[in-house]
């Protein structure tokens, strides 16, 4: 059985010989009827800021600040040169701290004020403003709604108007409302033109160009369009299945549209290899033709024949 600890030995709630946690003593009150009301189990943690714990705490603090300036300060290897280093970091900052406050009371003035001044409590707690509230914590009397300033000039009425220009809005414009005038700087005509002359027409409605189908979907409409695009391909290769010539001799001029191509860029010291990014100004989906002619005029590196060949 764990004894009960001393006020010597208060800090300790673990049972050192079976390494578990003991109650603690005196209940939830933490007061021990042993040694009566003055004693009360605290714990280990307030031994941390009290005594001189928060010197070192803030030469600690010193030292870490100081080294990442580039000083050459350690508190546990040469702890007098850090309490001196401190002790003269404190009085410079007293220092410097006073200096500023003369300078600025010799330049503005004021040093009378500074010991009749009452203390800060009272600056910021009373005030000589009024304000009732209810139970549930709402405002009653008192205090009224602030409404926000603006830099802005407001209500400035021009040119004979009784409104702000913004007041009116009709046929897609803004106007006043005295008169419903759409023009900015317009002399103010009055009743007058509240009959709905001078307000601007509505702007006809474009009809759309492009007109969608509601009753299908965008799946169905694609699906169409793929059904004509492939029945397009067919009758295409039906007509070079009946009429091969025509078929080569689209060939034979792609191929020497291509050579007349490499030939001219060749002569011109460019390369394709080296374009400039998106300098093609027409870019289109290339035929079967172009396609051919450029696998056929391709060189192949992994040939071992390829330097022989012509193209």
């Amino acid at each position: 059985r764990s004894p009960t600890p001393s006020p010597a030995h208060s800090s300790s709630w673990l049972r050192t010989a079976t390494c578990d946690w003991r109650s603690r003593p005196g209940g939830s009150s933490g007061i021990n009827a042993e040694y009566g009301q003055s004693y009360r189990l605290r714990g280990e943690n307030f031994v941390r800021s009290t005594g001189q714990v928060k010197e070192i705490t803030k030469l600690q603090l010193f030292s870490w600040e100081a080294g990442e300036r580039g000083s050459n300060v350690h508190l546990q290897a040469e702890p007098t040169k850090a309490a001196l280093l401190h002790k003269e970091y404190v009085k410079r900052k007293d220092e410097f701290k006073s200096e500023v406050s003369n300078a600025i009371i010799d330049k503005y003035g004021g040093k009378e004020h500074l010991h009749n001044a009452p203390p800060k409590e009272l600056l910021l707690a009373t005030t000589e403003e009024y304000v009732e509230y209810s139970r549930t914590g709402k405002i009653v009397k008192g205090q009224e709604k602030i409404i926000p300033k603006s830099k802005y000039q407001e209500e400035v009425h021009v040119n004979g108007h009784t409104a702000v220009y913004g007041s009116f809005f009709g046929g897609g414009k803004w106007g006043y409302k005295c008169c419903r005038s759409c023009e900015k700087q317009a002399y103010c005509t009055g009743a007058a033109s509240r009959s709905g002359a001078n307000v601007p027409a509505k702007a006809p409605e474009i009809a759309p160009t492009n007109e969608v189908d509601r009753s299908r979907s965008l799946l169905e409409i694609h699906q169409e369009k793929m059904v004509e695009v492939n029945k397009k391909k067919k009758e295409k290769i039906q007509k070079d299945i009946e009429n091969p010539q025509a078929r080569e001799d689209r060939l034979k001029k792609v191929l020497a549209d291509l050579d007349q191509k490499r030939e001219a860029e060749a002569a011109a010291g460019l390369d394709e290899r080296k374009r400039s990014y998106n300098s093609m100004a027409d870019i289109v989906e290339p035929s079967e033709e172009e396609m051919e002619a450029y696998k056929l005029r391709k060189h192949m590196t992994a040939d071992p024949m390829s330097g022989f060949s012509k193209t």
